[in-house]
């Protein structure tokens, strides 16, 4: 196998394990095996488990973004597709093995002290922000520092509305979001 394609495998098989188990439960050989590698291979193309994981988390963001963007381009510039946010969480919550949200998910599994998996997670929710401050800016005539404080809001609601959702294994507290959300951008 190519050396990119064994990487791509390595980190989709660890992406899958990752997000269904939980970061802490899954082992290196775990993924070895399932990856269908040799542990030399593994380690020629990652040094550690941590490596993997932000890996995983670059991937899982990528894919994310990928599929947001897709979705949200089929709803017209303005308010619909401000709140076509929540349309998309709640199609991600209706999906196959819907298991919450991976960067929240793994920050909750990692030492406070681990600076390097916070900062890759911080950094990807920062590029959601920045995604909802342009759809805001698309959609309602504020001044630049308007749409940053409109943009936080509704990032704080599409993430209650995500973990919530995963908490209580239902689709209310998005739909909740997605009101509120109206609310705010009336």
């Amino acid at each position: 196998m190519k050396h990119n394609l064994v990487r791509q495998t390595i980190v989709e098989t660890a992406s899958r394990l990752f997000y269904e188990n939980g970061y802490n439960l899954t082992g290196i050989n775990e993924i070895i095996k399932e990856a269908g590698i040799a542990k030399a291979t593994l380690y020629n193309h990652f040094r550690s488990k941590e490596e993997i994981c932000i890996a995983y988390l670059h991937y899982k963001d990528q894919v994310f973004f990928e599929q947001l963007k897709a979705f949200l381009n089929t709803y017209p510039k303005g308010k619909k597709r401000v709140v076509g946010l929540f349309d998309f969480l709640t199609k991600f919550y209706e999906g196959d093995n819907f298991n919450g949200c991976w960067c929240l998910n793994t920050v909750s599994e990692i030492p406070k002290e681990n600076e390097q998996i916070r900062k890759v997670i911080q950094d990807g929710k920062e590029v959601l922000i920045n995604y909802i401050e342009e759809l805001v800016g698309d959609s309602l005539e504020l001044d630049k520092e308007g749409i940053k404080v409109i943009a936080k809001q509704i990032y704080l609601l599409y993430e209650g509305g995500l973990s919530e959702s995963h908490l209580h294994q239902d689709v209310w507290p998005i739909k909740t979001a997605y009101s509120l959300c109206e609310k705010l951008i009336a």
